[in-house]
């Protein structure tokens, strides 16, 4: 017997007993007491070798190892010791650490891998080599209020690739998503730092109520609560996932109707502790630079505009303030003195671990953008602590709490102002300060970067506080659980502004406001898991409330006797303004999920929610019922295709269901006034005056959608994928209503109308080349959707002022067809009589001679895109990875404002690339610097484009090496994005939205920026 299995105690009391056992029977060998004594001493020590095995078996031993492919090391493969929450992940190198008794079993797990049991069997080092498995199906996926093997899931729902989530210098995850995965749209409408994207999962399904997805973080509601998708951090996420059919996202109701998306964040995970930080530092520029004329090409289009209006030629530039600086030939660069090297950097440090009942997760995060244009910047500051406890055997509880803190302060420069100055303009005056008016006595265009001197101050913070409490009843009734999910957001914002004299206000002026939002969710989940044979049944049921309550308050002032005070004393300045608000919102839901699978090839999904919302109207009963059932047939499982051995998957799901959609405002269903101020009698008086006009029978949008998909893998799984087709209907619109003026109100929330989309998703990933040191695998991702207005107002007939069109997609052009430019010697006078040479040259649609808004605009486009597609490339040659991403979106079109100058081209700078027509050059696509836009056309353009959107090369040390260092895992990486575009759309670019002067967001026009970042990702162990 081995002494050194036994604890030293137990062994030398044990040994005692013995001895004097011996000193007391010592005699006769044959006598009763001597074979007695050889017996007990038998015994014994049997007993002994069984409790040093059991001791053995049973204490706790750190095990470490490393899991790899081939020669590859795979990052994030899940160690779980078996029948236990005990569990740990690879890092970087594919490293772990993990505790566990001799006696047990470890279970490696990895997406696309075959997982893989290994007994411990007193062994310190256990190094573990995965096979690529046939199918995906054993993975795991979110599908909300729980998570699902992909095997059973029946509906349509998407898993961002784990690879966009690293690696890539983005301010939030939707960024990275960005054509990424099929069916939703992201669309990068304004590149402000800290701005966020415009979402659309599977088209537009409303004409005025929110279109935006629902997102949902850690279980508990993003959406509602005042917060934003820049308050997650992307480091802390773990995971994102997509619901988009009916039968996905019917679990979440009156949310489901614009799709979902589930994020989840990292947790702890057992062992010792392990020190992570990620950071990233690199520069931004403008990724295409819309050039103004240059000083030459600026005097030749004065002199040209001034020939074609048949004006006089006095001096060689429009203004007297020009003359100086063009005789001395001083000329300024307005685009490189509103613009700058933009600095972008990112540091995160966390620290993960715990022990079999308790495991954390901690992090922190300084990010800070400082961009292109001068003025502009975002600074966050976020931190997490994810916790999760074990009480008892049957208890279980924790928390996910964060904090972040976002600025966004600071005065702006103006990038359309700075594209309309004068190249001889006087950016400074006399003392040194920027000069108001560049191009006086030209009063149009102050001087683009008079917003610095302006005081700006612009913060949020959100605080929130998740929890959880788990009860495994599984002593009342095997596989049932109960779990309470509490969630709480505080949301203050703070916004001060004051512009004084140095920036055009003779007077100042200042303005503060601040708010808060509190938010809270309390959902009681039920679920059941059973298995019987070969059925399977998973059952979750759901009762929760939400609320929201908000509150803000605002003040002004202005004619303030000098500068000095800032927006920081209102009560300074001659006039005050003041105002506040406030409004609260509900909503009480029941849900029902019912899963079930045969021998996983026969599956069955059924749901149904019920919500009550405080927006809708009296005369309803605030409740609706959201239905679905969903399908699915394993094919691959059947034994009739046991033979066929290059089939390793095939899978097919079809799903039909109803989900709603309340995306209005509170208290819209309820008639209110406005307060007015107004003097009568020679005294400041309080009047009301009509403001919304309610409808209390105002009740939810219904979308009902039916889906078909198949999922497939062949060859070895060289080949996978998912298709899916689909199709929707949206009534009951939650629409504005005109109503004649005579009745004291413009419109009316009224349930019109009726939309349809359909559409056909498909994800390929491809394994190209697979070899000991080489690999390279493809993903291409398409969709097509066709969105289409079925009705408006319930007459079948369109909507022109509004531009809505029966038969047509949502949002469209409706404008003039331009056939090109009226030459000289040309006749107009049968088309449009008008007309004169270097005009614009329209079709005259209905042939009455004459160019008409009535009866001449047809629809030329539609501003959402017919199709968009991703195609990634993952190269990896021993430790080194390159990463290749190419977006595409097509089949759209927008009014393009750089084409558009109304009657300013006279006035001011414009683009070099834009030209003009000329008797000489007979320019056939723009028209003469004469032309006054007097019938508003707004240049329609092809805003299709193909872009080189990301490319990152990484390295990964050797654990050889990283083990030398004690290091636990080491990645550089540099990435590039937006790198280039492929386009025929003439301006800054074709996804952004850039408003002409005094039109949108103009103050804000703020291009695609290209960006070049180096990180590091290291691990401490």
């Amino acid at each position: 017997m081995n002494k050194n299995l036994l604890p030293n105690s137990i062994y030398s009391s044990l040994n005692q007993q013995l001895l004097m056992k011996s000193y007391l029977l010592k005699g006769d060998p044959a006598s009763p007491h001597h074979l007695l004594f050889s017996r007990l001493k038998r015994v014994a020590g049997v007993f002994l070798v069984a409790l040093s095995v059991s001791f053995s078996a049973n204490a706790q031993k750190t095990i470490t190892g490393r899991v790899s492919a081939g020669d590859t090391a795979l990052t994030g493969v899940s160690v779980q010791l078996k029948n236990s929450n005990v569990g740990a992940e690879t890092d970087a190198n594919g490293r772990y650490t993990i505790s566990a008794p001799a006696n047990g079993t470890l279970v490696f797990s990895y997406v696309g891998y075959e997982s893989q049991e290994v007994p411990v069997r007193d062994r310190s080092n256990i190094d573990v080599q995965l096979k690529p498995q046939a199918s995906q199906m054993n993975e795991v996926v979110v599908v909300g209020y729980g998570t699902q093997k992909k095997a059973d899931v029946t509906g349509s729902i998407a898993t961002v690739p784990k690879n966009r989530l690293t690696e890539l210098p983005v301010t939030n995850v939707l960024q990275a998503v960005e054509g990424a995965v099929a069916g939703v749209t992201v669309t990068n409408t304004s590149s402000v730092p800290g701005s966020t994207p415009a979402v659309l999962i599977r088209g537009q399904n409303s004409l005025t109520a929110a279109t935006g997805p629902y997102i949902v973080v850690d279980g508990i509601p993003l959406s509602k609560t005042g917060g934003s998708i820049n308050d997650i951090n992307p480091n802390d996420i773990a995971s994102v996932d997509i619901l988009k059919d009916a039968s996905a996202v019917a679990i979440y109701g009156v949310n489901g109707a614009n799709g979902v998306i589930l994020i989840t964040t990292k947790r702890g995970t057992t062992g010792k502790p392990v020190i992570r930080y990620n950071g990233y530092a690199g520069t931004e520029n403008l990724a295409h630079i819309l050039q103004p004329r240059n000083a030459q090409e600026y005097v030749e289009k004065y002199a040209e505009y001034l020939k074609q209006t048949n004006q006089p030629q006095t001096n060689p530039v429009p203004n007297a303030s020009e003359l100086a600086n063009y005789n001395a030939g001083k000329t300024t660069d307005w685009i490189k003195e509103t613009t700058q090297t933009g600095i972008m950097q990112d540091h995160n440090l966390n620290v993960s671990g715990g022990t079999k009942d308790v495991r954390y997760f901690i992090s922190g995060e300084y990010m800070h953008q400082k961009g292109v244009i001068k003025g502009y910047q975002y600074h966050r500051a976020s931190l997490r602590s994810n916790l999760d406890i074990n009480v008892t055997k049957f208890l279980t509880v924790g928390t996910s709490l964060f904090f972040v803190n976002n600025n966004y302060d600071g005065g702006r420069a103006n990038l359309l102002l700075a594209t309309a100055m004068s190249p001889y303009g006087q950016e400074f005056d006399a003392n040194g300060n920027y000069s108001i008016y560049p191009m006086y006595p030209e009063l149009l265009y102050t001087n683009p970067l008079l917003g610095l001197y302006t005081d700006q101050v612009n913060r949020s913070t959100n605080l929130n506080g998740n929890g959880y409490a788990e009860v495994n009843l599984g002593g009342l009734i095997k596989g049932l659980k109960y779990r309470l999910n509490v969630g709480y957001t505080y949301l203050p914002t703070r916004t001060g502004s004051y512009t004084g004299r140095d920036a055009n206000n003779t007077i100042g002026g200042a303005s503060t406001s601040s708010s808060e939002t509190n938010s809270y969710t309390v959902e009681n989940l039920l679920t059941y898991n059973g298995d019987w044979n070969e059925h399977h049944i998973d059952f979750t049921g759901l009762y929760s409330a939400e609320e929201r309550k908000y509150a803000s308050m605002n003040a002004g002032a202005s004619g303030f006797i000098n500068d000095l005070l800032s927006f920081n004393n209102l009560g300074a300045g001659a006039t005050q303004t003041a105002g506040s608000y406030a409004d609260q919102y509900r909503l009480n839901s029941q849900m029902g999920r019912l899963n079930y699978s045969y021998a996983s090839r026969y599956l069955f999904t059924f749901t149904v929610r019920r919500d009550g919302s405080s927006v809708f109207g009296a005369n309803t009963s605030k409740y609706a019922t959201f239905p679905s059932v969903a399908l699915g047939w394993n094919i691959s499982n059947e034994s009739f295709m046991s033979k066929v051995k290059f089939i390793d998957n095939l899978k097919i799901r079809g799903s039909y269901g109803k989900s709603g959609n309340e995306g209005i405002s509170v208290y819209k269903t309820i008639t209110t006034d406005n307060v007015v101020v107004y003097p009568f009698e020679g005294l400041s008086t309080i009047g009301v005056l009509a403001g919304n006009l309610g409808n209390a029978d105002l009740h939810w949008e219904t979308t009902k959608g039916s889906n078909i998909g198949l999922d497939f893998a062949i060859l070895n799984r060289r080949i996978s994928g998912t298709v899916d087709a689909y199709k929707t209907t949206t009534s009951g619109l939650l629409l504005q209503r005109n109503l004649p003026i005579i009745t004291g109100y413009s419109s009316i929330l009224d349930n019109l109308g009726e939309t349809s989309n359909k559409g056909i998703e498909v994800t390929v990933n491809t394994r190209n080349i697979v070899t000991k040191n080489f690999t390279w695998e493809s993903t291409i991702n398409y969709s097509a959707n066709k969105n289409k207005i079925l009705d408006i107002y319930g007459d079948k007939k369109s909507d022109i002022g509004n531009r809505w069109f029966i038969g047509q997609p949502i949002g469209v052009i409706y404008d003039y067809k331009l056939e090109g430019i009226w030459q000289t010697g040309q006749d107009a006078s049968k088309q449009d009589p008008t007309a004169k040479p270097g005009d614009l040259k329209f079709a005259d649609i209905n042939g009455d001679a004459k160019i008409s808004a009535d009866s001449d605009k047809v629809i030329l486009g539609q501003t959402t895109p017919k199709w968009i597609g991703g195609f990634t490339n993952t190269f990896t040659y021993k430790n080194w990875h390159l990463n290749i991403f190419i977006q595409t979106v097509q089949g759209v079109m927008k009014n393009d404002p750089d084409l558009n100058y109304v009657d300013e081209t006279g006035r001011r700078n414009t683009p070099v690339d834009v030209g003009y027509w000329t008797p000489e050059n007979q320019s056939n696509t723009r028209p003469a610097l004469s032309y006054f836009n007097t019938r508003g056309y707004g240049y329609p353009s092809n805003a299709s484009y193909t872009r080189l959107k990301d490319v990152t090369l990484s390295y990964t040390m050797g654990h050889k090496l990283a083990d030398a260092l004690k290091l636990g895992g080491l990645t550089v990486y540099a990435s590039g994005r937006n790198l280039y575009t492929w386009t025929k759309w003439i301006g800054w670019d074709p996804e952004n939205n850039y408003s002409g002067r005094g039109s949108g967001d103009w103050t804000n026009n703020y291009p695609e920026t290209r960006s070049f970042i180096f990180g590091i990702n290291v691990s401490l162990r």
